[in-house]
């Protein structure tokens, strides 16, 4: 790997049984198949997680016990994880102190996040860990989908809402991964991905899009409705079909990933950039308020107390002169030469010297 190029993070986010902890384990073993091979580093980040298919480099589990931490704060299971994921992420400096030891030697950083992806989007600590690794690697979102569910409208549509928040939340290269292909190709997705009317047609003959009197259900009016919304989300994104199981679709979607390396440069540093600036001047803008209310407030002092505003004041530039003649101070350099009160180690001087000049007590 070139030294003037950074490796590329892959955050890999999805609903519950999707198939991330497997995709995590195919695009592992598709970099080390690869000549020569492309280890990459990978972190697990699900601390409730019992077997992983793949050895990650760094595990939470080594750091957090899911389970006593749901003991000791009386925790459910959501609740359990996402605690531990908070304490994780206070030592979340380390890790990426961790990482960028390895930066020069990997092209690949893989994040497996937890089952439950409100945890991770939704949570204070995942925004943490995203904004930490994306201001440092170029970054992109893998959003993986359980293709076989979301043949219904309604299931697609809900996943298309939920990938569309996740984006412009993050604001990061977004890669939409239809897994499982080998049990229900991805087709049918692109295809209503791409066109509005087909989609409506899936729409209609969908049991229950009709109530008893004939007319459309108010959810297959608001289906209808956002899928309106959603053609314009569906233009700007990345979609690619792949099996975690025959490893089918795992060249196309690493081709994804590095046409992503190119939006993460010109659309989401300079909007890294802008934020920074707008921190920083709203930071300036706050410590000049401080001071001009300091200023105010003691102009409103000295005007109610004349008398104690005279009185708290520097002397005259002529006092101070007379005060510097009268303290004059000769600095003396003590490192060489002794002085008087000086610790004296007599039984060293003893042996350089026998001609020692006692002081004398009378």
């Amino acid at each position: 790997m070139s030294s003037t190029r950074k490796p590329h993070v892959i955050i890999t986010i999805g609903m519950a049984g999707a198939g991330k902890s497997t995709f995590v384990q195919r695009i592992n073993s598709y970099l080390h198949s690869q000549n020569p091979p492309q280890p990459p580093y990978i972190l697990n980040l699900d601390p409730a997680v019992t077997h992983l298919p793949f050895e990650a480099n760094i595990d939470i589990r080594d750091t957090v016990n899911y389970k006593e931490v749901m003991k000791q704060y009386n925790l459910g299971p959501n609740g359990g994880i996402l605690t531990a994921l908070n304490l994780f992420t206070t030592k979340f400096d380390q890790v990426m102190d961790l990482v960028e030891k390895r930066a020069e030697t990997v092209d690949h950083i893989i994040l497996d996040t937890p089952g439950q992806i409100e945890i991770f989007t939704w949570s204070a600590s995942g925004a943490i860990i995203t904004d930490a690794v994306a201001s440092s690697f170029p970054t992109v979102v893998a959003y993986i989908i359980d293709t076989p569910r979301t043949t219904a409208p309604a299931t697609f549509m809900s996943n298309m809402l939920y990938a569309c928040s996740v984006m412009y939340k993050t604001k990061l290269p977004f890669i939409l991964v239809f897994n499982k292909t080998d049990a229900q190709p991805h087709d049918f997705a692109l295809e209503w991905m791409q066109d509005f009317e087909s989609f409506q047609v899936a729409l209609a003959s969908y049991s229950g899009s009709r109530d008893s009197e004939g007319e459309p259900t108010y959810m297959n009016s608001l289906m209808n409705s956002m899928s309106l919304v959603l053609d314009e989300f569906y233009k700007h994104l990345k979609a690619v079909g792949v099996s975690s199981m025959t490893g089918a679709g795992i060249k196309e979607f690493f081709d994804a990933v590095e046409e992503s390396r190119e939006t993460y440069r010109t659309e989401y540093l300079p909007e890294l950039e802008r934020a920074r600036a707008a921190r920083e001047k709203s930071l300036q803008d706050v410590k000049q308020d401080s001071v001009n209310r300091l200023m105010k407030d003691l102009a409103v002092d000295r005007a109610a107390n004349p008398r104690a505003a005279a009185e708290d004041r520097w002397a005259s530039d002529e006092e101070d002169d007379d005060d510097d003649e009268e303290l004059e101070v000769n600095l003396i350099d003590r490192s060489e030469e002794p002085y008087p009160g000086q610790y004296i180690d007599v039984t060293r001087m003893r042996r350089q010297s026998e001609n020692i000049n006692w002081p004398n007590p009378g």
